[in-house]
């Protein structure tokens, strides 16, 4: 029989109270003032054009000890933002992403990836354009923080993934206007 005096017990109490509390998820709400989608495509070969899409929204779960997580975020397509009234017309035009009939795209996963205790991929679905593809976004400088000024613990990262235009029905300006488009997702979430 194995005896424990009481400062023992108590450590021992702390420490597996500290363990439950740290391998349950936690739940963090997308910062959109620190959290931005965008896009880069060539331009005929030359130039890249970019754009941004300024209003999005969604929640992040991370369960560090499971190595398991979620992620659901929605982005308003008439948010984009290329720096020219023009090209943000068009852009939102039946030519690509159709704002009118599709006025939001989806990320939805349910499986996030680690290295260790960083997170270094997400693998989840993407919706464009009323069209789903599975797609995996490459984790870059992830990390945790306590923000000084929320008093919370915020976690995000730099993500990006490279997608074809025309799976998801885009097919304006093929072939010169290539396929392939580059997107980086800058994502910062607070601690619920």
């Amino acid at each position: 029989m194995i005896t424990r005096t009481p400062i023992a017990s108590l450590f021992l109490a702390i420490a597996m109270a500290a363990g439950i509390a740290h391998a349950e998820p936690a739940t963090y709400a997308i910062d959109p003032t620190h959290t931005f989608v965008t896009f880069e495509a060539k331009h005929f070969g030359t130039s890249t054009n970019r754009g941004r899409f300024d209003k999005k929204s969604g929640t992040v779960t991370i369960d560090a000890a499971a190595k398991t997580g979620k992620v659901d975020i929605s982005i308003d397509m008439s948010s984009i933002n290329s720096g020219t009234e023009a090209f943000n017309n068009h852009l939102k035009s039946k030519d690509f992403f159709n704002a009118e009939a599709f006025p939001k795209a989806t990320f939805v996963s349910d499986k996030v990836i680690f290295e260790g205790d960083k997170v270094s991929a997400v693998v989840g679905t993407l919706t464009l354009l009323g069209k789903s593809q599975t797609v995996t976004l490459k984790a870059n400088n992830y990390n945790c923080y306590q923000n000084p000024m929320l008093k919370r613990e915020v976690c995000g990262g730099d993500f990006d993934t490279t997608i074809t235009r025309s799976e998801y029905g885009m097919g304006y300006g093929l072939p010169f206007i290539p396929d392939n488009v580059h997107l980086l997702i800058q994502v910062e979430a607070v601690k619920q």
